[in-house]
């Protein structure tokens, strides 16, 4: 009797104990701050605190694992029905409540202090930042991993690559137009050479009118300063605009190139200030206005 299990143990028909699927590991990951966190496998709920961010993960993520979206994220239209979440001051208590697995954040958004705090807290945080177009690419990669959406990712990364290829090839006149973009009028503030900005508009056949690398990425600059530079085209405003406010302010600048030209242009609002999935049409809108004609 006491061979009996055995026996049937043994046969070849006895039904196999089947092992209990192993969990997935986490995974540790380094940010592009260099800092170390820990996320799950397939995260499951996520959100960004920058809007930047935002267009990215609707880019690349399942959208319906999207928990949340700050006050200023307003692209794309799906994102405007997502719950609020305010990130300047940033709503702790309600993050805390909506659980995401991970959040997402640009270098510059979201302060390692408040990054601390959420990992503290449990929440993992994880930083990009961005110094030329490619860089945003690879963010865009980045996610594609971290989210398990590695294929939506490349095809999305191959694209925008050929599309800045086909911008690559077409004539470009010379020299490359010396370009100023401002962020503010009073006082004068503009997109330094260590910006995101320097590459844009090399890509787009002009150049940085700011050729000295400050400090601060968005520096303020003097009227001397920029009547030293002389740029060719100046971004941040129309014409009109800015001649009955930035210009009746600093009546002296009417003496740069741009004035008399009319080379002065507004920018699509939020394009060239976030860098993310529509890299390729902030290039190409300012391929469009640099090269415009100037007024006869």
């Amino acid at each position: 009797m006491l061979l009996l299990p055995l026996l049937a143990a043994c046969r070849p028909d006895a039904p196999a104990t089947t092992a209990a699927p192993a969990a997935a590991a986490p995974q540790h990951l380094r940010d592009d701050l260099g800092r170390a966190l820990t996320v799950p496998a397939q995260p499951r709920r996520i959100m960004a605190l920058a809007p930047s961010m935002t267009e990215m993960l609707y880019a690349v993520a399942d959208t319906a694992t999207i928990v949340a979206r700050t006050q200023v994220c307003d692209f794309p239209a799906a994102a405007r029905r997502k719950p609020v979440v305010n990130s300047y001051p940033l709503d702790l208590e309600r993050l805390l409540a909506l659980r995401p697995d991970v959040v997402f954040t640009t270098a510059g958004i979201t302060s390692e202090a408040d990054a601390q705090r959420l990992q503290e807290l449990g929440i993992p945080v994880y930083f990009q930042q961005y110094e030329r177009v490619d860089d945003i690419l690879r963010g865009l990669t980045d996610l594609g991993r971290i989210l398990g959406r590695g294929p939506a990712a490349r095809r999305l990364t191959d694209s925008l690559r050929a599309e800045l290829r086909a911008l690559q090839k077409l004539p470009t006149p010379r020299p490359a137009p010396a370009v100023l973009a401002l962020t503010w009028t009073d006082p004068i503030y503009v997109y330094g050479r260590n910006t995101l900005f320097t590459d844009q508009i090399r890509l787009a056949g002009g150049r940085n009118a700011v050729e000295e690398k400050f400090a601060q990425p968005y520096p303020a600059l003097t009227r001397e300063y920029i009547l030293r530079l002389n740029p060719d085209v100046v971004l941040g405003g129309s014409f009109g605009k800015l001649d009955s406010t930035f210009f009746r302010l600093y009546p002296e600048l009417k003496r740069i190139r741009a004035y008399p030209a009319r080379r002065v242009y507004a920018t699509t609002d939020n394009l060239m200030a976030r860098p993310g999935p529509r890299v390729v049409e902030t290039v190409r809108e300012l391929r469009r206005l640099i090269w415009a004609p100037p007024a006869p």
